[in-house]
């Protein structure tokens, strides 16, 4: 941090990764900005730095200042953090401290003492305030500590699971000796090994993984398990819709011993959805008339098992967005991507990283993703490319992440 950047800071005012603050203030309130930081995206605090802006400076010499600062940050947070701590002198006299917090921090949910408890806090724009109970579970759920999709679903068990599509799964695509349908306890065995049943209590349920992939109704208990598709008539939402579905039942598709589908999951139907409603581009090559789809069907593809692979399933309430304007195609996912990766990354192909590991590897072996991470790359980005010439776009914005692809001019 140098002096031109501390300027530029202060002249941003307050927001989501910057926060102003007196030295004269209590611990408490620092450990609460800093917990509130980290469990976003990092940022700085600008110690002697008034709330409108002026900077009044430290109050405290510049080596008081940086132990008080440390010593909060060892005893007031949990678990303990090492900011980057930076004093610049703004006029003769005059100090600013900034306490620098790292985007990525492995400790989330980061807790601020507060009296003789723990609390976490999150950020809001300008404003931290103490974490709902809802985003205190996704906190967890980013910094691997919890996985979420290996949740037990209440009021569920092995009669809420498709069986025919279970062993359809473990016998057709698995290749694997099965338990007869009526063998329930085997099949109650087998099921807790690979996550699909939960044992609580001394009580079986349902995953959330399981209800997903193979729930014989998976909305019943979490309503958020499907894909809202709309196909629009203009190229802004709106009442006049060309088609619309809102796709229910389990993700994956019921299959033959052959790999033929015999009937289809959300994703088979979310694709036919497309397929049906993108149009076509028209051209005239040596005097013949020339047609093709508006997208590559390995595009499209790609990007709804994207969304159905990755998104933030303990945000409820809240489908997957398949929408179909003039100009393009909007496949919005909710929830922030994981931990570590960037936009940029995923155009590399050098993504490791999946928020719902069980459900990766079983798509995977129904053939829906691929091994190598390359997917954006390859399918989306480059297949584009070599369809009509147009780059998609890859945008992370609020609480979702939207690939959109575009028509030909």
């Amino acid at each position: 941090m140098n002096k031109s950047t501390l300027f530029e800071l202060v002249a941003g005012g307050e927001g989501s990764r910057v926060e102003f603050k007196r030295d004269d203030c209590r611990p408490e309130d620092i450990a609460k900005e800093v917990s509130a930081l980290l469990n976003l995206e990092g940022g700085a605090i600008l110690l002697g730095v008034e709330d409108e802006g002026q900077i009044s400076g430290l109050t405290r010499n510049r080596k008081d200042a940086e132990e008080w600062v440390m010593n909060i940050a060892r005893h007031n947070l949990q678990p303990p953090v090492i900011p980057v701590w930076t004093c610049i002198e703004v006029e003769a006299g005059k100090m600013v401290g900034v306490i620098e917090l790292a985007a990525d921090s492995p400790g989330k949910p980061h807790k601020a003492r507060r009296g003789s408890s723990w609390v976490t806090f999150s950020r809001t724009g300008s404003t931290s305030r103490q974490a709902t109970r809802e985003e205190e579970g996704r906190l967890y759920q980013a910094s691997k500590m919890v996985r979420y999709e290996i949740k037990a679903v209440q009021d569920t068990g092995l009669d809420s699971l498709d069986m025919e599509r279970v062993q359809n799964y473990f016998r057709d695509i698995l290749k694997r000796p099965s338990p007869s349908l009526s063998d329930l306890e085997n099949w109650r065995k087998l099921l807790c090994n690979s996550d699909l049943l939960v044992e609580t209590r001394d009580e079986l349920q349902a995953s959330v993984a399981g209800l997903l992939l193979f729930g014989a109704n998976p909305n019943r208990r979490l309503p958020q398990a499907g894909i809202t598709a709309v196909a629009f008539a203009g190229a802004e939402k709106g009442y006049n819709t060309v088609d619309e579905e809102r796709i229910r039942g389990p993700l994956i598709s019921l299959v033959s011993r052959r790999g033929a589908v015999q009937e289809k999951g959300v994703i088979d139907h979310a694709l036919d959805f497309v397929h049906r409603n993108m149009g076509s581009t028209a051209w005239l090559e040596s005097g013949r008339r020339r047609r093709k789809k508006a997208f590559p069907m390995d595009a499209v593809r790609e990007a709804i098992v994207n969304a159905v692979t990755h998104r933030d399933y303990a945000r409820e309430g809240t489908d997957i967005e398949v929408s179909l304007y003039d100009d393009r195609l909007e496949v919005i996912s909710p929830g922030h991507l994981p931990n570590g990766v960037t936009v940029e990354k995923m155009k590399e192909g050098v993504v490791r990283v999946a928020r719902n590991e069980l459900l990766k590897e079983i798509l995977r072996d129904y053939g829906y993703v691929e091994h190598y991470g390359m997917g954006v790359r390859h399918r989306i980005i480059e297949s584009m490319r070599s369809h009509n010439s147009t780059e998609p776009d890859l945008v992370e914005e609020d609480h979702r992440f939207i690939v959109r692809l575009w028509k030909a001019t």
